[in-house]
């Protein structure tokens, strides 16, 4: 079981170009864990290393990871020993992880309880490896829904062809478990990191490499099982009314929380924002203000900002009267 400096055991490693370096942060996981660990040896492409980390686990996990590394050897699969074991939460772990990882690398998120197929990191790596290099780049697919069984429930739902910013704004449709980064991307999250407490990683990373300019891959082929089960940390409804419901339980305050949320923290990093999308976000900051001042200010917006938009027109609708609604209250600028 390699510990101790993670740093100076990147740099001993050969070019990390061809490598893809697997994200992969464990919790109480036992119950699912060995069959994706399978999965990621079933994969075509063999040019993998997994980079874990224990967020802080009670049951077997941490043994069966330790088996996993006896198995393979500790090039392969590396423990982060940096607050190994300490519970940091989701999105503090993965941005650890993340840190870790050698300029020049290709990277994987990967979810503890999902099966991937066979092909899964080829076809990201294909598709990553098709965009310039100087230009950050992300990748993600569609899922096949199922339950705790691995019973087939849905898929999940279609990804746009050719997403924008301000659709990255609306909504997140790049799952974590299906999303790969270039190198590009990497090195622009690392730059921008930790997200903010909002925020998972995984939408982070979409917003950030689209307001960067960079290019959002989609593809509607799923390439792994997504498993539902009472423990996710985030799930995915298949069904439609599903989703509605549970967005309109959480309410439009919740939502405009977030929006704002969300605009504060691409303008704390305009620095890697295209001066297009800065100003889109300016736009939008000031438009978020409450009363009938607000209202007008944000139908201008919808008006103007064509992109500003959710991918089914049932869930576009939803988002322009949230919208529209807007904040309750003045919402505070973060510092």
């Amino acid at each position: 079981m390699r510990q101790g400096n993670d740093t100076e055991f990147f740099s001993a490693r050969p070019d990390p170009s061809d490598i893809i370096f697997i994200l992969l942060s464990v919790y109480n996981g036992e119950q699912y864990l060995k069959e994706q660990l399978a999965s990621l040896e079933n994969q075509s492409c063999t040019s993998w290393v997994l980079l874990w980390r224990d967020d802080g686990s009670t049951d077997a996990t941490r043994q069966l990871m330790e088996n996993f590394t006896l198995k393979h050897g500790p090039e392969r699969c590396v423990l982060l020993s940096q607050d190994n074991g300490k519970h940091i939460g989701i999105c503090n772990s993965y941005t650890m992880l993340l840190s870790a990882v050698p300029s020049g690398a290709y990277i994987a998120f990967c979810d503890q309880d999902d099966i991937w197929l066979p092909k899964k990191l080829a076809t990201g790596l294909k598709a990553l490896k098709s965009t310039r290099k100087d230009r950050p780049a992300l990748y993600c697919c569609r899922q096949i829904l199922t339950d705790s069984h691995l019973r087939y429930t849905g898929l999940s739902p279609a990804l746009p062809q050719h997403p924008r910013f301000l659709s990255a704004m609306t909504q997140n449709i790049a799952t974590g478990c299906s999303i790969m980064l270039s190198p590009a991307a990497c090195t622009l999250l690392k730059a921008a990191s930790p997200p903010f407490s909002h925020i998972l990683h995984d939408w982070w990373a979409y917003l950030l490499t689209s307001a960067a300019g960079g290019v959002i891959i989609t593809d509607n082929q799923p390439h792994l099982l997504y498993r539902q089960h009472s423990s996710n940390a985030v799930g995915a409804p298949a069904l439609f009314f599903k989703r509605a419901l549970a967005a309109i339980k959480r309410g439009p305050n919740v939502f405009m929380r977030i929006f704002h949320s969300n605009t504060e923290a691409l303008l704390r990093h305009k620095h890697f924002v295209t001066a297009k999308n800065t100003a889109s976000l300016q736009a939008l900051r000031k438009s978020l203000r409450p009363g009938l001042r607000g209202i007008l200010a944000r139908f201008s917006v919808l008006c103007r900002m064509s992109g500003l938009r959710r991918h089914t027109l049932p869930e576009h609708l939803m988002f322009c009267l949230w919208f529209l609604i807007g904040p309750h209250k003045k919402l505070p600028k973060k510092r």
